[in-house]
């Protein structure tokens, strides 16, 4: 298993009950997936830093999970496909050792 992030971005236009029931709804899709999700972090309506598709804000979420390589490919896939999420990202948050070079 290996850690993740995964930060969602919701359009500013909906309803903020509206974003949480997509939020639910989020773990729920990453559950049916074999993902263990730990804590998610709802952040509110943020600012961004510049303009994405004409839009100057939005809802941001945080979930953090353990999942094994591929089991993201399906939400990865559904979450491009929603209009109501601007962005999203995995990030893989493991502490892993860096590679040790041998001397030639």
């Amino acid at each position: 298993m290996r850690s993740y992030e995964l930060m969602t971005i919701h359009r500013p236009d909906l309803a903020e009950t509206e974003v949480r029931t997509a939020v639910s709804q989020i773990e729920t899709a990453l559950k049916t997936q074999g993902v263990e999700v730990g804590e998610t972090e709802f952040w509110g309506k943020r600012r961004f830093a510049y303009e994405i598709d004409h839009m100057r804000e939005g809802f941001y979420s945080v979930f953090y999970l353990e999942a094994e390589p591929g089991a993201l490919d399906e939400v990865d896939r559904t979450l491009s496909l929603t209009d109501a999420v601007v962005r999203h990202k995995f990030i893989r948050t493991d502490n892993r050792k860096p590679e040790t070079v041998t001397p030639a």
